[in-house]
């Protein structure tokens, strides 16, 4: 019983030292300030640039130690939503018309991320991203766009943290 609670609080300690997320932030970055990206992508709702930079400031601010700032500031995040695109995925063919529709759709949105380390300028990259969500070709683009938005930003903001400020 007793080697038992050893191992348990054992256990305990271990991970409560160890960060699932594995950040690798230098003790000098102490802010980050996110840039409101604009949208040249045709077609993207108006306030699509907005809703991406207020999930990415909500990331890094959740989940580093970072302070927001828009002075001073060590770490930078700005660019632009480039591509918001629906395509058909899933063609069908209709046996009583012989007229070839679709059961698939798919959203698409790429952003371009300018990142710039103003600590250490050699750690500034500039990278597109992008991620994608199939809804059925039913449903109104409309009526489901903002679940779609939200996560393909969540996968997005995913992939920027990382490159950001883990060595994966």
């Amino acid at each position: 019983m007793k080697f038992r609670i050893f191992l348990f609080a054992l256990l305990f300690s271990l991970l409560a030292c160890y960060s699932f997320k594995g950040t690798n932030i230098s003790p000098d970055v102490k802010t980050f300030y996110v840039a409101i990206f604009r949208s040249t992508a045709p077609n993207a709702p108006a306030e699509i640039g907005q809703v991406f930079s207020d999930k990415l400031r909500d990331k890094v601010l959740r989940e580093s130690r970072l302070s927001y700032s828009e002075m001073d500031i060590s770490i930078e995040f700005e660019g632009a939503v480039t591509n918001y695109s629906v395509t058909s995925v899933a063609p069908t063919n209709d046996a009583k018309t012989g007229l070839i529709g679709s059961s698939l759709n798919r959203l698409l949105i790429n952003v371009q991320v300018d990142f710039i380390n103003n600590v250490t300028e050699d750690d500034s990259w500039s990278q597109s991203f992008s991620f994608f969500q199939d809804f059925e070709s039913s449903e109104d683009l409309a009526s489901v766009q903002d679940e779609l938005i939200k996560s393909i930003f969540e996968q997005i903001t995913e992939d920027i943290f990382n490159k950001a400020f883990t060595n994966w």
